[in-house]
């Protein structure tokens, strides 16, 4: 599987997304949230991208993921030299795990719009209603654990295939692999996979480990390194404690895992009839139906995007923050 799109045609993505009605709305700067995983097999044009707002996904045949967990790798001595986190002036690191650790049980009712999607139902299905397997939902904090990788210093400029070769080691580290598990691979500060800030902000993807296990992973930069470009400030705080300049944290990370849970092979799980994934369609929308937003889950305020619903709006779909139930969302 190719990691990444050719260059040229990610910038026709970025140029696309800017210029279609779901993204009119980006900060000025924005970059797509991804460009590679399922990224990589999309060949858009200004049409297909103003459709995807108004288009329903549809299962492709592959896997979801039945049960969820993430783990984190700090990739480098940037991040510190012994097994602590010590080198992060932004503190994404605590931000980020704080993040994922509260997406469980009824505190949170923003990711829970991914329970809809399945598996085990004929190709082309839009609506699983309680037919096969469903996306699972986290009981308990689903971030199964953390590790700082300081037995080298991560390269100042990433390739693809080195980012998937750590998320291999990792995976290795956590004794971990299959359709359920993400390992998310944090790149330090200062460095800067090719195309990040300029044509995205973080990407999903599947590798293959030793064994030859399927492997989702995800490539996550710095992300206050690209400012707002990917995030800082899109969402007005007010008192909710948020830190503006971090939002970009919990609002990309956020798109990547409800991305990856409903398509963890990277194309082959919920998409719609352009490519897009349920994350795609509702990124950087600043106002009306979907608007980002700071929602509080499980008593932690956090910047995050709308995720897309199928079900929502009569089975016509949309963008939403707070899904309960099919009948109960918005």
């Amino acid at each position: 599987m190719q990691r990444k799109t050719v260059l040229g045609r990610v910038a026709a993505i970025a140029a696309t997304l800017a210029a279609s009605a779901a993204f009119a709305t980006s900060p000025a700067g924005a970059q797509t949230p991804e460009t590679a995983g399922h990224a990589k097999q999309m060949a858009h044009t200004a049409a297909k991208a103003a459709a995807a707002a108004g288009n329903n996904l549809r299962y492709g045949g592959g896997a979801i993921v039945t049960s969820p967990k993430v783990y984190i790798v700090y990739w480098g001595t940037q991040w510190g030299t012994g097994s602590t986190v010590t080198n992060d002036p932004s503190g994404e690191a605590a931000l980020q795990l704080n993040f994922f650790q509260k997406l469980y049980g009824s505190g949170d009712t923003w990711s829970t719009s991914t329970t809809q999607y399945c598996q085990g139902v004929a190709t082309g299905t839009t609506q699983c209603n309680t037919s096969g397997t469903h996306v699972g939902h986290p009981a308990a904090n689903p971030v199964g654990g953390t590790w700082l990788d300081s037995s080298a210093a991560a390269p100042t400029k990433p390739t693809d295939s080195q980012i998937a070769a750590e998320a291999v080691k990792a995976a290795s580290h956590f004794g971990v692999s299959g359709t359920n598990v993400q390992i998310i691979v944090d790149v330090p500060r200062g460095s800067t996979p090719s195309g990040f800030k300029t044509q995205y902000c973080a990407w999903h993807d599947m590798t293959t480990t030793s064994s030859g296990a399927s492997l989702p992973y995800t490539n996550f930069p710095y992300q206050t390194d690209a400012g707002s470009g990917c995030g800082a400030n899109f969402v007005a705080t007010g008192s909710s404690g948020v830190s503006g300049a971090s939002e970009g944290v919990t609002i990309v990370g956020g798109h990547e895992y409800a991305e990856t849970i409903t398509d963890p092979t990277a194309g082959t799980g919920w998409l719609d009839s352009t490519g897009y994934e349920n994350g795609d369609k509702c990124a950087w929308i600043s106002s009306g139906q979907g608007a980002s937003a700071i929602v509080n889950i499980n008593g932690g305020n956090f910047a995050v995007q709308s995720n897309w619903s199928n079900n929502f709006n009569s089975g016509s779909g949309g963008c939403v923050n707070y899904y309960s139930s099919a009948s109960n969302q918005h």
